[in-house]
């Protein structure tokens, strides 16, 4: 009997942290949401000095106010799944617990509180508790699309490196010192602004050679920047269009993006909840 008791209490509890189709779930779910863009203006506020040397104290006080409010609502969504570990090592879960970490790191790291603008993630909740569903769906194609190109784009960007590292040695070789290029690794940091095309200009050849050398390089540049975008583009392109989506959390591995009318997880394979 008291099992049972559990079981309902932590159901019911889930139903209200994790789900948005019920009343009761909405609204905390939109009071979690006004709360996190509160906390996240009052550390905004608090960076501002003027604001802070007349109004500092109660700044501290609201920031401790919400740092313990979203840590009661983290502990109870742990409490809520079937199995924490899902919940506490999902993305949501890690960016819950960042969002809380910094006021207690404050109390040893003075200043590690402006941190506490990750909490602005949270707010990505806001597509499954406004039910917006096609957000979700493309969503879940992103992340497809990302997960099927990792291994492309690793490979990109070890690629990408390696040209780093080779093109500012050649550039410590051919400028010297007394050019700017004093090391190796000074070479490769202006490699890299050079390859992205950002191009800081606080280190420049000046020698013809490496003026023509560094051409080359903004060309290939611009190259480099379309590489990542087709590949992604390509994947995207693979991703099927034509699922429903629901804003059903698991209570077991706390992932989402199952379809309408699944009964069970599609992730971890559990029941989900009725």
């Amino acid at each position: 009997m008291g099992n049972s008791k559990q079981r309902t209490f932590r159901n019911k509890l889930h139903e209200v942290i994790f789900e948005a189709d019920t009343g009761t779930g909405k609204f905390f779910d939109l009071f979690l949401m006004l709360s996190i863009l509160a906390s996240v203006t009052i550390v905004a506020l608090d960076s501002v000095a003027e604001l802070r040397l007349e109004y500092g104290s109660l700044f501290i006080k609201l920031e401790w106010f919400f740092t313990i409010l979203f840590t009661i609502e983290y502990i109870l969504r742990i409490i809520s799944v079937q199995r924490a570990s899902g919940y506490v090592f999902s993305f949501f879960g890690l960016v819950d617990l960042f969002s809380i970490l910094p006021t207690y790191l404050s109390l040893f790291i003075p200043g590690s509180q402006y941190l506490l603008v990750i909490r602005i993630l949270r707010v990505l909740r806001v597509f499954r508790v406004l039910k917006f569903t096609q957000y979700l769906i493309e969503v879940d194609q992103l992340r497809q699309a990302m997960r099927s190109s990792r291994r492309k784009i690793t490979v990109f960007v070890f690629t990408v490196v390696t040209i780093a590292v080779i093109v500012g040695s050649m550039m410590y070789v051919i400028e010297g010192p007394e050019h700017g290029f004093s090391s190796i690794p000074r070479g490769i940091y202006w490699a890299v602004v050079t390859l992205t095309t950002v191009g800081y200009g606080d280190i420049s050849p000046s020698t013809p050679i490496g003026q023509m050398f560094a051409v080359l390089i903004m060309i290939f540049g611009y190259g480099i920047i379309a590489v990542p975008t087709g590949i992604v583009t390509v994947e995207l392109g693979k991703v099927s269009t034509t699922k429903d989506l629901s804003t059903e959390v698991c209570p077991f591995c706390s992932r989402e993006g199952h379809d309408n009318d699944a009964k069970h997880c599609k992730y971890c394979g559990n029941k989900l909840n009725p």
